[in-house]
């Protein structure tokens, strides 16, 4: 049995950085009205157009579409001024509703093209992700890297305290994605998706991210 003396704790970790793969686009509808009914219609009207559309071009994991957050919400009058404490205040005075589709696909090209030529829908939120394939790879070149080198720095650390090699007692491997969705600005991309011609795409530029294995444990120092 080996003594405490004879036990190592080290760790190792690796990244592989790759570009995100994965484009998605929110695009919004924004309506406002008197009644809760025609604004709800109207918002309705939108997202079906849009979505039958855009449901002709839809291609599974390359381009694939969905809609997304759907809400109603009452305008209140303001309140009375200052000098008018005792008024009584307004109730609903409107309404104003939102609703989203989302885009999202690997062809990064037709996402933003599509996205560009939808027309009546302004662009919400913009991110960039990986796709399951591409993070898989990256995680088994990555832990292969760690253990690679959570062995080589076994090795070397029992050389140098007088061993001849040595035993995995125990190993854990942590997996971590740096970035699983970075977010563009965007303000700024609505606005350049509002003055881009219908069928113009809209822009983007897809980051790079990383990912990274951990491996840590224990070995058992050998003579």
């Amino acid at each position: 049995m080996a003594s405490p003396q004879d036990q190592m704790t080290l760790s190792a970790t690796a990244a592989v950085d790759l570009t995100m793969d994965v484009l998605s686009v929110t695009l919004a509808v924004v309506r406002e009205g008197v009644e809760a009914a025609t604004v709800q219609s109207q918002l309705k009207q939108a997202i079906e157009t849009a979505l039958a559309e855009a449901r002709r071009e839809a291609r599974p994991a390359q381009l694939e579409v969905q809609s997304g957050m759907f809400s109603l919400n009452p305008r209140y009058a303001p309140p009375p001024p200052p000098a008018r404490p005792s008024a009584a205040p307004q109730g609903i005075v409107g309404w104003q509703g939102r609703a989203e589709i989302v885009l999202e696909g690997r062809d990064l090209q037709a996402v933003a093209q599509l996205a560009g030529r939808l027309q009546g829908l302004s662009v919400a939120r913009v991110g960039f992700t990986l796709s399951r394939e591409a993070r898989e790879r990256a995680e088994a070149e990555a832990a292969s890297q760690a253990i690679s080198r959570f062995r080589s720095r076994a090795q070397s650390y029992a050389s140098q305290f007088g061993f001849s090699g040595y035993r995995l007692r125990e190993v854990q491997v942590g997996m971590e994605d740096a970035a699983r969705f970075v977010q563009a600005r965007a303000p700024m991309l609505r606005a350049a998706a509002m003055a881009t011609p219908g069928d113009e795409p809209l822009p983007f530029e897809a980051g790079r991210t990383s990912v990274s294995v951990t491996v840590s444990g224990s070995v058992l120092l050998t003579r």
